[in-house]
C-alpha cells in the first residue's frame, strides 16, 4: 500500500545568500538584522527556510515547475496530478537549527507518505512527512508534516482520513498582533527562493483551478506569520521556536493585508504554547488552527 512509501532521498543545499533572500522575501524588517546581515554576530537562518528546500533542492537557477513536479508513481496510490496541489496544512518541528550555509556538509531531503485520502468531489488530500537530514551523521534537523490538497481529483474510493487536532483561539483579547502588507511583487520575490509554480505568477493556472487568478504562495503567508510570532512573542529570538503549525484556510491575493492575532496559552509539556489566527483585510481567515511551541523565556533577549 502507498501508506509508508518512501520517495528516493534527494540532496539539498543552500548558501548564505539564499538565507538572506528568504528573510527579505517574507518581510523581515531591518530592525532584525540577525536575519538580514551575514556578519551579524548572531546571524541565523529563519526557521521556516527549511520548507523551501523540497522545492529548491540544490538549484541556483530557475527550473520548470511542472516538469520537476510531474505525478510520482506510488505503488497502490490513485493517479493524482500533484502539479496542481495546494497547501492544506503544515506542522514544522525544529530539532536543530540549520547552519547558515550547507557548504562543507551534505544534507538530504527524506520524504515519505503518511496517507492519501479521498475527499469526494472536492478532491484528495496528500499527507506526507519530510525531514532534512545530515547525510553523513544521520542527524535530523527538521521534520515537517505536510497535507496538500489536490482539487477536483477525488471519488476514487479511498478512505476519508483522520481528523486533525484542533487548537481553537481563546475568547479573550489577543496578547499581540502583527500586520504585513503584500504587494503585486510579493509573489515574484518569494518565488526566487525556489518555488516557481506558475500559479503564483500568472493568472491562467489559478483560473483553471477555480482560484480566480494569481494567489500568493501559501508558504509566504505561513512564514511571514511565523516571523510575526517570533517577533512579538520571542523578541526576535528564533532559537526559541520548536514547533509551528497552521491550516491554510483561504487563498491570499497579491495586495492583501494580513493581520495575525496571538494568544499565549501558558506552558504545555515544558514549552510555552502560542495560538494564532491570520486574517485578510476583509476579516477572512487565511491561516487557522495556528499553534507554536516555544522554549521558555530565560531573561531578556540580547539581540
Amino acid at each position: 500500500m502507498f501508506s509508508g512509501y518512501e520517495f528516493p532521498s534527494q540532496e539539498v543545499s543552500w548558501l548564505r545568500r539564499d538565507v538572506l533572500l528568504f528573510a527579505n522575501s517574507i518581510g523581515v524588517p531591518a530592525a532584525d538584522l540577525h536575519f538580514l546581515f551575514e556578519l551579524h554576530p548572531r546571524f541565523m537562518v529563519f526557521p521556516t527556510y527549511t520548507l523551501i528546500l523540497p522545492f529548491k533542492l540544490t538549484d541556483q537557477e530557475v527550473v520548470e515547475f511542472y516538469d520537476r513536479n510531474a505525478t510520482n508513481t506510488i505503488p497502490g496510490a490513485p493517479n493524482l496530478d500533484l502539479r496542481y496541489a495546494v497547501d492544506g496544512q503544515r506542522e514544522l518541528t525544529i530539532h536543530k537549527p540549520l547552519p547558515t550555509a550547507s557548504t562543507g556538509s551534505k544534507f538530504e531531503l527524506r520524504n515519505k507518505v503518511i496517507g492519501i485520502y479521498d475527499k469526494g468531489s472536492a478532491g484528495s488530500a496528500f499527507d506526507t512527512e519530510q525531514t532534512i537530514v545530515d547525510s553523513v551523521t544521520g542527524e535530523v534537523y527538521t521534520t515537517t508534516r505536510s497535507v496538500s490538497f489536490v482539487p477536483k481529483q477525488g471519488n476514487w474510493g479511498g478512505p476519508r482520513g483522520p481528523k486533525m487536532p484542533l487548537y481553537p483561539a481563546p475568547n479573550r483579547t489577543p496578547d499581540a498582533r502583527y500586520e504585513v502588507q503584500t504587494t503585486d511583487n510579493t509573489v515574484f520575490l518569494y518565488r526566487l527562493n525556489g518555488d516557481y509554480n506558475p500559479l503564483h505568477a500568472v493568472p491562467g493556472p489559478g483560473l483553471k483551478m477555480g482560484l480566480g487568478g494569481v494567489i500568493i504562495h501559501g508558504l509566504f503567508t505561513y512564514s511571514s506569520t511565523c516571523y510575526g510570532v517570533v517577533s512579538k512573542m520571542c523578541g526576535g529570538d528564533a532559537s526559541r521556536l520548536k514547533s509551528f503549525g497552521a491550516r491554510f484556510a483561504s487563498p491570499v491575493k497579491p495586495g492583501d493585508t494580513l493581520t495575525t492575532t496571538m494568544w499565549s496559552m501558558g506552558m504545555t509539556g515544558g514549552l510555552e504554547e502560542v495560538r494564532f489566527i491570520t486574517k485578510n483585510q476583509e476579516s477572512r481567515i487565511v491561516l487557522s488552527n495556528g499553534r507554536a511551541l516555544l522554549l521558555p523565556r530565560i531573561g531578556l533577549s540580547n539581540l
